[in-house]
C-alpha cells in the first residue's frame, strides 16, 4: 500500500516498451484490415483498466492514513501527467482521476489538501524571511516589492490549480475552487492579524510588507481572472 509508484510505474513501461511493436507490427494488421482501432491506445487503455481496478481496491484500505493517502494521491497525478503527455493517452478514455472523484475518496482528497495547505502557510508565515523579498537586491525584478509569504502563498494555489485541473466534471474542479477561496480568506484574516500589530509603525518595514503582499495578490488573481 505505501508502494502504488511500484505498479504505476510498471504500466508506464509496459506502455513505452511496447509502442514500437505495437506500432510497426500490430498497427498495420488493423489498418489492412479496415479498423479504425489505434493498438497503442487499446493497449494503454487496458492496462488503465486493471490501475482502476488495483486503486478501487487499494484507496478503501489508506483512505484514512493521510501520509499513505497523500503519496498515493501525488503518483496517480505525475503517472497521469506522464500519460497524457509522453504517451498520448486520450481524455476521452477512463482514467485514474475518475477513481479520485467519486465521493468519498475526493472528499478526503479535499480534507487533506485544505491540512496540508494550512500547516504550509503556517510554517511560510513563521519564517524568518516572510516580510523579505527574495528579490530585494534586484530592483528591476522586483518592482512590486513581494514579500516570501506572498509569493508562496500564490505558488501554493497555483499548484492545487495544477493538481486539480485534470478533473473530469466541472463540479468537482468548483470544489477545489471553494478551498482555494477558503485559503484566500484565511491569508487575509492572517494579514489583518499581523497588520494589527503593526499598526502602531504604519510606516514599518513590516507594514509596507504587508500593503505589498496585498497589492501582489490582488494582481495575480486579477491575471488569474480570464483563465476558465
Amino acid at each position: 500500500l505505501n508502494k502504488p509508484e511500484w505498479y504505476l510505474t510498471q504500466v508506464l513501461m509496459w506502455i513505452g516498451n511496447h509502442a514500437k511493436f505495437l506500432d510497426d507490427k500490430i498497427q498495420p494488421i488493423l489498418d489492412k484490415a479496415g479498423s479504425s482501432v489505434n493498438a497503442g491506445l487499446e493497449f494503454s487503455r487496458a492496462l488503465v483498466m486493471l490501475i482502476l481496478e488495483k486503486l478501487a481496491v487499494d484507496i478503501p484500505c489508506l483512505l484514512y492514513d493521510d501520509t499513505l493517502f497523500c503519496h498515493l494521491v501525488d503518483e496517480v497525478l505525475l503517472f497521469e501527467r506522464e500519460l497524457y503527455s509522453v504517451h498520448g493517452y486520450l481524455s476521452s478514455f477512463p482514467s485514474c482521476m475518475h477513481i479520485l472523484s467519486e465521493e468519498s475518496c475526493f472528499q478526503r482528497w479535499l480534507t487533506v489538501e485544505k491540512k496540508f495547505a494550512l500547516q504550509k502557510m503556517d510554517s511560510m508565515l513563521s519564517s524568518e524571511a516572510a516580510w523579505i523579498s527574495q528579490y530585494k537586491d534586484i530592483t528591476d525584478v522586483d518592482e512590486m516589492k513581494v514579500p516570501d509569504c506572498a509569493e508562496t502563498f500564490m505558488t501554493l494555489l497555483l499548484v492545487i490549480t495544477d493538481r486539480y485541473k485534470n478533473l473530469p466534471t466541472a463540479s468537482r474542479k468548483l470544489q477545489f475552487l471553494g478551498l482555494q477561496k477558503e485559503l484566500v480568506d484565511d491569508f487575509r484574516i492572517r494579514l489583518t492579524q499581523v497588520m494589527k500589530e503593526e499598526s502602531r509603525a504604519s510606516l514599518g518595514f513590516r507594514y509596507c510588507a504587508i500593503l505589498n503582499a496585498v497589492n501582489y495578490i490582488a494582481t495575480v488573481l486579477a491575471d488569474w481572472a480570464d483563465n476558465v
